[in-house]
């Protein structure tokens, strides 16, 4: 453990013992009751964790309350059951408190406080838990800790990876935090929409908390009213407002790239390409033959969808000759060889680092790699010498995976096919290019994944039934219409091909013991399964107690909502239910796949995660050049914490852009109707998606009707207390669009349609008087929040 500087243990320079804000006294801390050797009460477990984030693992638990044998056996079982008690929750190899930061935490800094201390907030942070906590900044001496080595400085609007600790000076911010690197140092740039005014313009923020700015004329720089552009201040005055400097216009805010822009810019999202980079990839030269096998007459094709422009893997398959294995298969996953070309500390490692993925908009994608690299060198063109790293698999007749072998190839894609085109050929429409491939390739892959198919029926993934929707748009970058592609075999066929191909790259390195990054997923809590099973009941669908849940148990659920009434809401309800999948050097498994050892590998364009697998089984296998390096593996703790995130605001981004898209979209046909679905209850109203369209909108409380509204989480539903009237997740209703905020991605709905009359176990809910579990009443007539909410 890294020592604590003192000026973080005590920052106010109080007394020991003592909390409250500087200058005042407060009540002592009462100190942890341990006795070195006995097994501590779960009180005590809380109250260390929470004091001690950077000791909460069990590993370290257990060294600081001095257990062994079998004490160390009831204290795993007492981490257990805080844990299914939603007491407790997993952050990578750590236990932390729910809601609480985790002991390595990627921060922006946003501000100062009174004293001049810089003050961040996690990057990323889940809507449903709040505002994101403050966490004050600690700047160490130039000489760094100890006096070794060089600290890393921060400033105003860099972000930062972390070190997170409780703060002892309970009156400000509840964490303070020691740098660990600066990740992305931003300048001071800020963005809106410019409007004309006289004698120069105006911007007005796009941000809710921003502040609109004047523009003098000889700093509009060709702006026109309505363009989004991205200003620098240029004079802070002690009255007035700031003064700008519009440093780029952007465009239209109408147009898709503005929006877009808006998302990249609010999450900052790195999307130029600094020099050094650039040149870098300009230099790299096609890859040699060292180390490699050569599969150039191996007729692997890619598989993408039609408007793809790089494609990072290619598969074959074919019957496997053994006699051993009858009816079994062979199935060949090759995956681009980025390893050769990004190197471990190059300037196109650093930045694909810190833009952790590729980013996708609905008409431009920021990407990780430049072009050079991504669509060219590494991309598996058709016809073309491509390096690769392939991984052959053999399975039985039954679907079982009885062995694998990876090898660093040579190979030349034998055709470039979409998912459309695939699939055509299979149901008896082949076309010119895939008639004379359809027997030696296409049927023996198809044959393969039915193979494959009965493993995948015997482990029983989560199969949840959630449409994607795709926004189409015009040629000036405005939606056209939204639609749902299908869910073709061909896509079936290439995500289990790949899904077995991450199994094969985590088996392989565990089995030589190489640091790796894993893909996991942890399951539900059992709070949330409480929350899940009171829903269900209202259903007459029962879920097993116990912590031992798996994918197949809620499977079970989902077919028994299966052609009900209810089959869109139980579906919502059980994603809600799960936890995310993260990245971490410690492996938990991965529950909705049903998988004890799975790491991405597929996709080392565009994830920073499968570069990292990439080294690792190149460094293991003795490959040749570009493996794993000492340093990386010391890192992999902080790069997952990374990675994590930037996948997180990517997430973010893509949804708020969608969401402004399709505000935009609907901004002109405010007061029309539309047929929708309650698709959340909250204690403030009812979220209402519009399926034609792919938007939520709001409904607040206040607008639906003269009745007091009653908030009941088990039924998920808002009934009112005097009529009995109300609406439940998954209803079907039809609402009035009120209003449309383009810039938030807003839409605000009033509800048009009657509630419906509530089952007898809601009004028994009222009659029972239960407002201890969260109910809310709303008066009528209150102002209606605005914005997003």
């Amino acid at each position: 453990m890294s020592r604590i500087p003192r000026d973080r243990t005590n920052p106010a320079g109080k007394r020991p013992g003592k909390i409250g804000r500087a200058g005042k006294d407060a009540p002592a801390v009462e100190p942890l009751n341990i006795v070195h050797g006995a097994l501590p009460s779960r009180e005590v477990i809380l109250r260390f964790i929470a004091d001690h984030p950077q000791k909460a693992s069990k590993r370290e638990l257990a060294k600081a309350f001095g257990l062994k044998g079998d004490n160390r056996v009831e204290l795993k079982h007492m981490l257990q059951e805080l844990e299914q008690e939603g007491m407790l929750q997993k952050n990578r190899k750590s236990l932390i408190r729910p809601g609480a930061l985790p002991p390595v935490t990627v921060l922006d800094i946003t501000t100062r406080d009174k004293d001049g201390d810089l003050i961040g907030r996690p990057a990323e942070w889940p809507e449903d838990q709040g505002v994101a906590p403050a966490v004050s900044i600690r700047q160490q001496s130039p000489a760094g800790r100890q006096g070794k080595g060089k600290a890393p400085v921060a400033g105003l609007g860099d972000r930062i990876l972390a070190k997170i600790f409780p703060a002892v000076d309970r009156g400000g911010p509840a964490y303070t935090a020691r740098i660990i690197k600066v990740i992305d140092r931003r300048r001071g740039a800020s963005m809106g929409v410019f409007r004309t005014a006289p004698g120069g313009g105006r911007l007005l923020p796009i941000e809710r908390r921003g502040e609109e700015m004047v523009i003098d004329p000889d700093f509009t720089g060709g702006a026109t009213d309505g363009d989004l552009v991205e200003v620098e201040i240029a004079r802070l005055g002690r009255f007035g407002l700031p003064r700008a400097k519009v440093l780029s216009v952007v465009g239209s805010v109408g147009s898709e790239k503005a929006i877009s822009m808006i998302a990249i810019h609010a999450h900052g999202i790195p999307h130029v390409f600094p020099p050094a980079v650039i040149a870098e990839a300009d230099a790299a030269k096609p890859a040699s033959m060292s180390h490699r096998e050569d599969w150039r007459d191996v007729p692997l094709i890619t598989i993408d969808p039609a408007d793809a422009k790089d494609h990072d893997d290619a598969v074959y398959a074919e019957l496997d000759p053994s006699p051993d294995n009858p009816g079994g298969v062979i199935v060949t996953v090759a995956i681009a060889d980025v390893s050769w070309y990004v190197r471990p500390n190059s300037p196109l490692d650093r930045e694909a680092l810190k833009r952790g993925n590729s980013v996708y908009f609905p008409d431009r994608v920021v990407p990780m790699l430049p072009e050079r690299i991504s669509n060219d060198l590494c991309s598996l063109k058709e016809g073309v010498d491509r390096p690769a790293l392939a991984v052959r698999m053999s399975f039985s007749g039954e679907g079982r995976k009885i062995g694998h072998t990876f090898h660093r190839i040579m190979m030349k894609s034998a055709a470039k096919l979409s998912y459309q085109q695939a699939q055509a050929a299979i149901d008896g429409k082949p076309d010119d290019q895939t008639g004379p491939m359809l027997e030696p390739i296409l049927k023996p892959l198809w044959h393969a994944y039915e193979v494959m198919k009965r493993g995948r029926d015997r482990r029983q993934p989560l199969e949840l039934d959630m449409p994607e929707r795709k926004i189409l748009l015009k040629p000036d970058g405005t939606v056209d219409r939204v639609v749902v592609p299908p869910r073709l075999d061909a896509h079936k066929l290439i995500e289990e091909m790949m899904i077995q191909a991450n199994v094969c790259a985590a088996e392989t390195l565990e089995k030589k013991r190489q640091p790796l990054i894993y893909r996991i997923h942890d399951g539900p809590t059992l709070a949330k399964q409480e929350i899940l099973r009171e829903f269900l009941a209202t259903l007459g669908i029962s879920l097993a107690k116990g912590g031992n849940m798996r994918a197949n148990n809620f499977n079970g659920i989902l077919a028994k909502a299966d052609g009900t009434p209810h089959q869109t809401m139980v579906n919502e309800m059980v994603l809600r239910s799960q936890s995310q999948a993260i990245y971490g050097p410690e492996n938990i498994g991965h529950f909705g796949l049903n998988l004890m050892k799975y790491a991405h590998f597929t996709s080392p364009i565009r994830r920073y995660a499968d570069l990292i697998v990439h080294r690792a089984l190149v460094g293991s296998l003795g490959f040749g050049e570009g493996g794993i390096t000492p340093d990386e593996e010391a890192a992999l703790d902080d790069i997952a914490a990374e990675i994590s995130t930037f996948e997180r605001r990517a997430m973010a981004a893509e949804r708020e852009t969608v969401d402004r898209l399709i505000a935009h979209h609907l901004s002109g046909r405010v007061g029309e109707e539309f047929a929708g679905r309650v698709s959340g209850v909250t204690k403030s109203g009812l979220f209402v998606a519009l399926p034609d369209y792919g938007a939520d909108g709001f409904v607040p409380i206040s607008t639906l009707g003269t009745d007091y509204f009653i908030y009941d989480e088990a039924h998920q539903a808002l009934s009112g207390e005097r009529t009995g009237l109300g609406y439940r997740l998954g209803d079907s209703v039809t609402v009035k669009l009120a209003e449309a905020i383009p810039l938030a991605g807003a839409l605000r709905f009033e509800m048009i349609s009657e509630g419906r009359e509530m089952p007898a176990a809601v009004r028994s809910f009222h009659k029972a008087g239960r407002r201890d579990r969260g109910q809310v009443r709303k008066k009528p007539g209150t102002r209606p929040p605005r914005g997003r909410h």
